[in-house]
């Protein structure tokens, strides 16, 4: 189940109503377009509460169940108790959150490299997993 790259909740936010700042939603497509990947149960929730709620235009709950069924076409990292409780370690190993640990946890779990994000340190390495900011401009 290996893949190259997690996409955590913002990217796919972004690519599914990313509104008016089409820079950004080009690079969550470029992220989404170039990368085997996968992603988790929880970003997918997070993704659905998220998109339905927050965005200028939000997406209906049809639209989000649309996009939640196409992403779940790649592999997604189920929470389970072994989940969690590595995400409680890589919490308090590297001082974030339990929900990024949690994403940072499904990122190894799923064998991916590379974690695409905006909620972390770009370019910081958590145990196998490097983070990209793709709406950093370099």
């Amino acid at each position: 189940m290996a893949v190259e790259a997690f996409l955590d909740t913002n990217v796919l936010i972004y690519a599914a109503a990313g509104g008016d700042d089409e820079s950004r939603r080009r690079a969550a497509f470029a992220c989404i377009a170039a990368a085997n990947f996968g992603t988790s149960g929880q970003v997918l929730a997070e993704f659905y509460t998220n998109v339905t709620r927050k965005p200028a235009v939000p997406l209906t709950a049809d639209e989000a169940l649309a996009w939640i069924e196409r992403l779940s076409e790649f592999p997604v990292v189920p929470v389970t108790h072994d989940l969690v409780r590595t995400a409680v370690g890589l919490s308090i190993r590297h001082k974030v959150s339990s929900w990024d640990a949690a994403v940072i946890g499904a990122a190894e779990e799923i064998g991916a490299k590379t974690l695409f994000t905006e909620d972390l340190n770009d370019g910081q390495t958590y145990g196998s997993v490097r983070v990209v900011n793709p709406f950093k401009i370099h």
